[in-house]
């Protein structure tokens, strides 16, 4: 049957998503040390090139990858872990398969290119075994406590000590402080657990997710001078923050991200809200000026 060269130009996009898959997929089968897993994306690349090869025998022309977009994938994936860049990578090819199935009239493997892509994506859930996500537990909780402990304590030494350095000094100390303590904590919990998880590991993750957010937190009253400005700029880091590691687990973890978000948002916003509350109330009750 022939083809319009809508389709023609539609197949030609599709020619460029699998060639592209190929090579990002290959590339990551490089990185990973498990054969298991490195055999499986071998195979799935393998897939890639062979859907390739179809939408060749309708266009008759060749298609080079995007490079960038390799690039892209290969780096996220090294630097955010394998199964986030492998998540983020086949949600586009989820969308695609709506488009497939319109293709039908004219293309009789479309569905079975769909039936294909959409095995891929269950054989990467059942072999995704990532320490990042066996211990993103222990990361959020050494996240979202820093978050609700560093946000409420910055706000009310803003409005207590009005002094950016004094108040990065004060909120350092605490936030060092309160992420030991949390490390310990998470390593007395995880170790009386039944759990796969190494108690030193967990509590590594949570002390360095709280020591990494409490640095970020406390970086504007280092840098800015108007103390109310810092204050701005820091919840506004807080945020970002959030919406950043929500991603993340939605992406590869297959979670909700907005309620996830608005709940740890509303949480750490409300109690820096309080918190500037109270250093209000205790520098008008005991008069203190710095």
């Amino acid at each position: 049957m022939s083809i319009t060269p809508e389709i023609r130009e539609q197949l030609l996009r599709y020619q460029r998503d699998e060639i592209t898959g190929h090579h990002i997929y290959k590339r990551l089968a490089q990185t990973l040390p498990s054969p298991e897993n490195r055999r499986v994306i071998e195979a799935i690349a393998a897939d890639e090139l062979g859907h390739y090869q179809q939408w060749k025998n309708y266009t008759q022309q060749e298609v080079k990858p995007q490079w960038g977009k390799i690039r892209f994938y290969y780096w996220i994936s090294r630097i955010f872990g394998f199964t986030f860049g492998i998540k983020l990578l086949e949600r586009g090819e989820h969308d695609a398969q709506d488009e497939y199935a319109r293709l039908e009239t004219w293309i009789p493997e479309a569905e079975a290119v769909m039936r294909t892509e959409h095995e891929h994506e269950e054989t990467l859930i059942g072999m995704l075994d990532e320490e990042k996500l066996r211990y993103a537990g222990s990361m959020v909780l050494g996240l979202n406590d820093a978050l609700v402990e560093l946000t409420g304590t910055l706000a009310g030494l803003t409005l207590a000590f009005q002094n950016t350095r004094l108040i990065a000094l004060s909120g350092t100390i605490t936030g060092i402080a309160a992420a030991l303590s949390m490390a310990a904590s998470e390593y007395l919990s995880t170790k009386s657990e039944e759990t796969k998880k190494n108690p030193l590991k967990a509590s590594l993750y949570t002390g360095a997710a709280y020591i990494v957010t409490v640095l970020l937190l406390i970086l504007p009253y280092l840098v800015l001078k108007n103390y109310y400005a810092a204050l701005a700029v820091t919840m506004t880091v807080a945020v970002a923050i959030i919406a950043g590691f929500n991603y993340y687990i939605a992406v590869a973890k297959d979670e909700p991200f907005k309620p996830r978000f608005l709940e740890m948002a509303g949480l750490s916003l409300s109690v820096a809200a309080l918190s500037f509350g109270v250093g209000l109330i205790v520098r008008k009750v005991f008069g203190v000026e710095v």
